[in-house]
């Protein structure tokens, strides 16, 4: 059974409105609402419509001494009429005893045989301050399966990285649910994140859930985007060096056989990833040859040397190889631009905008030979540009943007600002480009021109090979 906790309906009008809300939307998980053992915060679930009611409160000593303040028989008969104010109204509940992990064995023991009397559906365990260690977690998970004949839940805590790594020791004691969050989100360092938990139950315990997986790097993205909270590049599953390989022997095994320097139980189709080949100073010439040849290049062992020692050097200096940058590279090494790298060629770009204006763009380009122009409007003069020049392509190039950041602006009134943008197609192939100059426009334009120009070669290149 999936379960969105969908928050607090108590706490607030608002709360309850957005509770009540997805309560209704017919969502094929169940959806809970959060209560104390107060009747009031139960009936406010029960009147936001939510299928369970997870009652919660807290167990430990230190916690019990500054929040509640209530005795240990209080709080069992607190916890038992709320349970079975719940039970009455026919819905599921579910027991929390919070600070589970800090609370003395035997009255944990008490509360939860107690609210297994009032027919409570499950137990939740939490390691609410992320003290627990698995091998430790393990036992005392067990210990509580061993003695109930309920459902045992967790809900793990990240101070110490622990969260996932306890909530997989909890399964193998016994648990059978699992609180999780997307992109591991929550109180202080977050809870057990989603996709780890997720992923490693299915590939490493060859365990089951009714998680579609192939949207785990989706979710963790819309989640990013919505909540302003970055995802590290080298967060597991989801992170964009998840499936990435710069160093020689590194991409050399992966383009042989992907199981090499990957888990190969877990391959990044199977999260809604993608495998990149990166380039640096680690890179070897097995990968630029690969690299070099998906875009047309077909240098001479002379040149391809050449052409490493000069990715080398670059990464050497802490600059991160783009596609583009390999381009110029590979263009200046063997002394000629390879026929039809330039499908686009931009020829003008103007730009209105103001206080009354809407920020208009006008583009003017060759697209494979023929001359375009088109305007556009925008957010803002960038924007505008921007789609501008995409809206310039034919309508069977399906190219959207991906990726837009300014990497490094210099002091004083004419910044420069250094662009960098990157672009994918249908097939899931996504290249970058980069441009430096004062008017960030501009920048913008050519450094999404360089990088539709890359893109499309490789899908020349691609088409070719196909013939």
């Amino acid at each position: 059974m999936n379960v969105i906790e969908a928050g607090f309906p108590v706490s607030s009008k608002g709360e309850f409105d957005s509770v009540r809300q997805i309560a209704r939307e017919g969502l094929q998980a169940q959806v809970c609402g959060l209560s104390r053992i107060v009747k009031k915060d139960a009936q406010a679930c029960l009147d936001a419509d939510v299928g369970m009611v997870h009652v919660f409160v807290p167990t430990s000593d230190i916690q019990i001494a500054h929040t509640i303040k209530m005795s240990h028989d209080e709080i069992v008969a607190g916890a038992m009429e709320t349970v079975q104010f719940v039970k009455d109204s026919g819905r599921t509940c579910l027991f929390s005893a919070m600070d589970a992990t800090r609370t003395s064995p035997q009255f944990l023991h008490r509360i939860f045989k107690a609210v297994e009397e009032v027919h409570c559906d499950i137990i939740n365990i939490p390691d609410t301050v992320g003290v627990a260690a698995p091998s430790a977690f393990y036992r005392f998970v067990k210990d509580i399966c061993d003695d109930v004949n309920m459902v045992v839940d967790v809900h793990c805590h990240n101070d110490f990285g622990l969260a996932v790594a306890n909530s997989l020791a909890a399964v193998e004691a016994g648990a059978r649910e699992v609180q999780v969050c997307v992109n591991g989100l929550g109180e202080r360092a977050g809870n057990a994140n989603l996709a780890e938990t997720v992923m490693s139950l299915h590939a490493i315990y060859g365990a089951r859930t009714s998680i579609k997986t192939e949207y785990l790097v989706e979710t963790g993205r819309m989640v990013e985007r919505l909540t302003g909270v970055k995802i590290p590049i080298t967060a597991p599953i989801v992170g964009e060096n998840a499936f990435s390989h710069e160093s020689g022997i590194h991409s050399h095994g992966v383009i042989e056989n992907s199981k090499t320097f990957e888990p190969g139980i877990m391959t990044p189709e199977m999260v809604g990833h993608k495998r990149r080949i990166v380039l640096g100073k680690h890179t070897g010439r097995h990968a630029v040859a690969k690299v070099l040849e998906e875009g047309g290049y077909l240098p001479t062992e002379e040149q391809l040397q050449e052409i490493l020692e000069r990715i080398k050097e670059l990464g050497d200096k802490g600059k991160q190889i783009a596609n583009i940058d390999l381009q110029a590279i590979a263009d200046v090494v063997i002394g000629e631009v390879a026929r039809g790298s330039q499908a686009v060629v931009l020829k003008e770009v103007s730009v209105m905008t103001g206080n009354i204006i809407t920020p208009t763009a006008t583009v003017k380009a060759l697209v494979r030979g023929k001359e375009k122009v088109l305007a556009h409007i925008g957010v803002g003069p960038v924007d505008a540009a921007v789609n501008a020049v995409q809206g310039l392509l034919d309508s069977d190039t399906s190219i959207h943007l991906c990726d837009f950041r300014i990497e490094a602006i210099s002091g004083g009134a004419d910044a420069l600002a250094e662009v960098v943008i990157g672009v994918e197609d249908d097939r899931g192939r996504k290249v970058s480009a980069r441009s430096a100059r004062e008017d960030i426009v501009m920048a913008s334009v050519e450094a999404l021109v360089s990088a539709i120009n890359r893109l499309m070669l490789l899908n020349d290149a691609a088409e070719r090979k196909k013939a």
